[in-house]
Parts: C-alpha cells; structure tokens; sequence
C-alpha cells in the first residue's frame, strides 16, 4: 500500500509541478495583455476648430461640443483658435463655459487670437501656440471699427481681462495693456515698453517668455503631443446637419435673398389675393430666414412671435379701417423682428434694404401683368355706362326747341310748363313769368331748357 502511495505522488507531484509552472507563466501573460488592452484605449480629446468671429452661433456651437465631450466622459478638450475677435458678451459667455466645464480646455493659438478671442484663451488652462502667431490687442471697438473710450466700458473690460489672466497666474497688467491704450508697461523680459496709445499684441514667442502661453507647437498633431496623454482617441467635433443648414441660411447673400422672396411673396399675396402660391413661397422664406438664425442661436423665440404679430397687423388692415396704423405697426414689428434675429443688426439693415427694393421691383412687374387681381380694384368703380351699351344719361330735350307752352308755376326765374302733354322744368333768361302765361322754348342746352313770354306782338 505504501509503495502505491508513493508510486501515485511520484506521478501527480510532477503533473502538479508542471501546472503551477503553466500558471506561473500564465499570469504575467495575462498581466501584460491587461496592460496592453488599457493602454490602447487611451484618454479621448476632442478637438474643436474655432475659426469664426466671436458671436452667439459660435457660443452655441461650443456649447453642443462641450455637452458631447462631457457625455463622452471625455479628458480634455483642445480649441483650436483663430479669430479676430468679435461681441464682448459672447465672449464672457463662452468664457464661463469654458472654466465650469468638467472637461480641461486648452487652446491651441493656429494663427489670431485677437480682442474676444484672447479674453477666451486666457479662461482656458493653458494656451499653446503656432510660431507666428499672435494673441492680444483687446481693446474694445464699436460696429464701424473706432476704439471705445467710455471709461465704464474700458474699465470693465480691463478687469474681466485680468481676472481670466489671474486664473492660471499669470501677469494680469499685460492683460490690462492688452485692453487700455493709457497704460505704460514696461516688459523688462522682453527688453521693451509698451508705450501709451498703444495696444499690447504678443508674438508666439513673447508670449512664451512672459508666461502667456506653456508650449509652441508647429501643428495640431504636436499641440496633442503636448498634453501628454498616453495614445489619446482624438474626437474631432464637426457641426450636426442642422448647424451646417444654419451656417448655410445666415450667409449674407443667402439671407439677402431669402428676404426678398419672403417680402416679394407675402406683399403679392396682400395685393392680389386668391393666389396662394406667392403667399407660400413668402412665408417659407421668412421661415427659412428665422430658422437658420433660430439655429446657430442668433434668433430666439421673441424675434419670431414678433414677426408673426407683424403679419397678424398687416393681415388685419386690409379688413379693419385703422387709417394706416396697423400697417405702419405690422411693418415696423416685421423689420424689428428682421433685424433683431440678425447677428449684426447694420449687415442686417443693408440686406434689408437690398431685399426691399428688389422686391419692389418684382411687385411692380407682377402688379402690371396681373392688374385685373390686384385688391385695389375693390375699391375703383370700372363700370362704364357708355351709350353705345345703351345706357342714355338722360333723355333728350332739344326737340322743345321753338315750341310754345303754358307755365304751370311761376317762373322766378325757374319753374314748370307744359307743352302738350309733358311737364317740364325750365328756366327763363332772368326775368319774372307769372303762372298762367303763354311762353316759347328759345334755348335747348343738355337739360337745360330756356323760355321767354310770348306777348301779343311776338
């Protein structure tokens, strides 16, 4: 028994040895395949081209993307920027985006980050830029391009400037002298002054020496190298079908256009009802024209009830006297409403204006060929009661011409005779005939029918 004990250890310890050796081998095989697996998953970073002015469709834009970053559970984000700035308050908005996301922002500078787009690079974490590039010059401008010098806005915005600078330590006086052109800065790592009446722009490389950018970088591929993330899965965020639908309405001559085919189609439909047609080509222009901008976030809810209450009050002075009001009501809500949705409300006026006399014209065209529609002709008598049609205006006198007749009333100097058997008003040449005596018809004009007293000599 003893020796077919040890005959079955001397059989199953080597059988053991040779399973814990496979399993010895096996563990780190698995480890390392872990490994590899985690590895090659890597850190997702979406990547977002900011190449357009700084406006609401922009501010919307982003927002979408850093939604789908977060959903994404995505690690960092990269802007890639380059812009010549555009409205302070998109700016702030998009700003606040970016420093409550939960995903890191860096902004890769791939050319300008000037005026608004400077105040939104500095809320990022950290900024890399192209060679060549430049960042700065924030000074606030109107519409026409002229430097705001309100110091209430100056000073604001100067703050705001230096607050974002402050947010990832760096200097926030070069952020003032990026905004106030009376300001005097001397940049001693830089070996110059920034002077009075200047404004502040650094270069890819000032920036680097005074702390306004971590890293130059020649290419987006190298920008990514220096985040730092083992094989990141790069997500580069395109717009959605309906952003690029909107971007597409709200191009100038696009919106041009689709302004003169809702005016043309609406005003046609107003002056030559029954249609149809031109009334549904009208409102689907204006529709398409509110839909784009509704889209890329330039319009809101308001712009277009006023635009329907525009419609509504032109609509209504055709059928309620209001001695103009309703239209001039209905037609100031319409341009409001226009120019409202607009991003920039003087290129929305200018295509306004082009969209109004272009419209004119194709309503005049359509007007002269369908005249016999138009709604004026509701309130123009056309009828013609014309004697060839056989309407006579009243019947002929002149056959009493010479005739003699005896007056029924007195004649003061108008009253009645007879002659034979009619009755007829008549006139004499001024002077009095009393009732009863004998006259002659001496004139026949129209209706007007002249006697004078007949005596014994004449």
């Amino acid at each position: 028994m003893q020796q077919a004990h040890r005959w079955r250890l001397k059989m199953v310890l080597p059988a053991l040895m040779a399973l814990l050796y496979m399993l010895a081998m096996a563990i780190p095989a698995f480890a390392a395949a872990g490994d590899s697996d985690s590895a090659s998953v890597g850190s997702t970073v979406y990547v977002v081209k900011v190449k357009q002015s700084v406006e609401s469709g922009l501010q919307k834009t982003l927002e979408r993307a850093y939604q789908e970053a977060e959903d994404a559970k995505a690690k960092h984000m990269l802007l890639v920027l380059n812009t010549l700035g555009g409205r302070l308050d998109s700016a702030l908005e998009i700003g606040e985006l970016i420093r409550t996301s939960k995903v890191p922002t860096t902004v890769y500078v791939q050319g300008k980050a000037v005026s608004a787009g400077t105040y939104i690079a500095l809320n990022a974490d950290q900024i890399i830029m192209q060679p060549g590039s430049t960042i700065g010059a924030a000074a606030v401008v109107d519409e026409s391009g002229e430097l705001v010098t309100n110091p209430k806005t100056l000073s604001f915005w100067t703050e705001e400037m230096k607050a974002a600078a402050l947010l990832n330590d760096r200097d926030p006086n070069i952020a003032a002298a990026m905004v106030n052109p009376n300001l005097e800065l001397e940049l001693s790592s830089l070996g110059r002054t920034k002077a009075k009446g200047d404004i502040l722009t650094l270069s890819a490389g000032d920036a680097l020496k005074v702390g306004y950018s971590e890293h130059t970088a020649a290419t987006v591929d190298e920008a990514l190298a220096k985040l730092n993330l083992p094989q990141p899965n790069i997500v580069n965020y395109e717009a959605g079908v309906l952003e690029r639908i909107g971007q597409f309405l709200t191009l100038p001559i696009v919106m041009t256009l689709l302004l003169i085919i809702g005016i043309a189609g609406v005003t046609i439909e107003l002056m030559m009802p029954g249609f149809g047609a031109p009334g549904i080509i009208g409102v689907l222009g204006f529709g398409l024209y509110f839909f784009g901008h509704y889209i890329v976030g330039f319009a809101g809810l308001e712009d277009v009830i006023l635009f329907i209450i525009g419609i509504l009050l032109l609509v209504s002075e055709l059928f309620v006297p209001s001695f103009g009001i309703l239209g001039i009501l209905g037609s100031i809500s319409l341009i409001a409403s226009v120019l409202m949705a607009a991003p920039n409300p003087k290129s929305a006026g200018l295509s306004l204006i082009v969209a109004v006399i272009v419209a004119g014209v194709i309503v005049y065209i359509i007007a002269k060929r369908f005249a016999h529609r138009g709604i004026w002709n509701k309130f123009i008598l056309r009828d013609q009661l014309t004697t060839a049609e056989g309407y006579v205006s009243t019947a002929s006198k002149t056959s009493y011409l010479g005739m003699n007749g005896k007056t029924l009333t007195p004649l003061r100097p108008a009253g009645t005779i007879r002659i034979g058997d009619s009755r007829i008003d008549v006139v004499t040449l001024g002077e009095f005939i009393p009732s009863g005596a004998d006259v002659t018809v001496i004139k026949v004009e129209g209706a007007r029918v002249v006697v004078g007293q007949l005596d014994e000599k004449n």
